[in-house]
């Protein structure tokens, strides 16, 4: 009867290759709780990871156990606190802590769902997957960086899916030909040596005895070579190398008039604050101009885009004005990929959306993409019966209602869904 106890305990990161097999494999579920999670926080709160939990139904797997039978004992890995032959103490008041005991639902089945932590960045991974800027073309080789993984030679540590076979086993081969070949060079010269006795006359039983046990003896020692060392092992090496791509522009503009209530522009601060991480995190060096408009339009900073508390009436085609004069002051449409983001209530003068419907007529054949989300439960007004016309002419052009707070993050990805060549 053999026993085990298992005292190490669980160095930093020790544990990383198994997490990021979990990650892969319960990808579905995780990324599901992730969509849920993004719709309950706060604008503030984007710099921190998330507890993901999964159903402890979908996480049951095979296992190996025991035959019945035999005497065992067994004190399990991680284990601090007993030892072979320790006895535990029943719990108090009969119980056993089984399922069922204790508060179980009326139906007398229940399951705890499995929750774990996962950071900042495999929360952001996760949630901008399979997104992209549309449209994107190479105008000028400039400013943002695209990452993409290169296979850059091989390293002495990695995970097992990384095991180059073929180098390993070629580190394997010199290590034991540069450990056996001096003595299989002995052992050649104690064979001729031995040759040249047994042929002499008269015989010399006991030099040739001393000969091959010394050949035996070398012989042995090869034998105990290793076929294959961990210092052999050579595994893949990957790096991320930095791919010039095309520059380009993000306007995105804001509606901050008196129709849009505290909830409406919530709600628009999300889908913003879901657009600049994006860009921030797939894409270096994108240029994001702010532009908040009520009766007037103007360019600010992150800051004041987010937390500024001014509002008044409502002219849309200030905005769209002003992000004409921008992008021709600063932007050449032969030098730059130009996108604009423009969420509103839909609230305008009435006279005033067929202006906007004329001056998106005159920059969209400028812009790669255009979206326009309109947040409200109400019947649709003027403002979005004009960039209905838009959407039938401009390919480029596109347009979602968002309701209410769990619609962001789908129409988020809809409009920025990578498309599959």
């Amino acid at each position: 009867m053999a026993q085990f106890i298992d005292r190490r305990l669980n160095g930093k990161n020790k544990s990383a290759v198994n997490r990021q097999r979990f990650l892969k494999r319960y990808k579905e579920q995780i990324k599901e709780s992730v969509t849920d999670a993004v719709n309950r926080r706060s604008i503030t709160n984007t710099e921190t990871g998330e507890d993901v939990s999964i159903p402890q139904r979908d996480i049951k797997e095979p296992m190996f156990h025991q035959g019945k039978g035999g005497i065992r004992e067994r004190v399990h890995p991680g284990n601090d606190q007993f030892t072979t032959g320790d006895r535990i103490e029943r719990p108090k008041g009969g119980g056993g802590g089984g399922a069922g005991d204790g508060d179980a639902s009326p139906d007398g089945e229940g399951q705890d769902d499995f929750v774990f932590q996962i950071s900042k960045d495999e929360y952001l991974d996760l949630l901008f997957e399979d997104l992209e800027l549309p449209n994107l073309k190479k105008n000028q080789i400039a400013k943002i960086t695209e990452w993409k993984t290169h296979r850059s030679g091989f390293q002495t540590a990695g995970i097992p899916a990384n095991i180059s076979i073929v180098r390993s086993l070629q580190q394997s081969l010199a290590r034991r030909t540069a450990m056996t070949a001096g003595r299989k060079r002995l052992i050649r010269e104690l064979e001729s040596e031995l040759d040249r006795i047994e042929r002499n006359e008269p015989a010399q039983p006991l030099e040739k005895q001393r000969i091959e046990q010394e050949i035996a003896e070398l012989r042995a020692r090869i034998e105990r070579v290793p076929f294959i060392d961990t210092f052999d092992l050579r595994f893949k090496n990957y790096e991320k190398r930095p791919v010039p791509s095309s520059q380009a522009v993000m306007f995105c503009i804001m509606d901050v008039s008196g129709s849009m209530d505290q909830a409406t522009k919530d709600i628009a601060k999300r889908f913003y604050v879901l657009l600049y991480l994006f860009l921030n995190r797939t894409y270096e060096n994108v240029e994001v101009v702010f532009i908040r408009h009520h009766t007037q339009a103007k360019e600010v900073d992150e800051h004041e885009f987010f937390y500024s508390q001014e509002t008044g009436g409502t002219i849309v085609s200030s905005a769209l004005r002003l992000t004409d004069e921008i992008i021709r002051a600063r932007y050449p449409t032969g030098q730059w990929n130009i996108y604009a983001a423009q969420a509103s209530d839909g609230d305008n003068w009435a006279d005033d959306s067929p202006r906007c419907r004329e001056l998106l007529t005159k920059l969209l054949p400028s812009c790669q993409y255009y979206s326009y989300i309109e947040i409200t439960r109400r019947s649709h007004q003027t403002l979005w019966h004009e960039y209905e016309k838009l959407a039938a002419q401009f390919g480029n052009f596109a347009m979602k209602n968002i309701r209410s707070v769990d619609d962001i993050f789908p129409v988020f990805r809809e409009l920025f869904r990578k498309e599959h060549v």
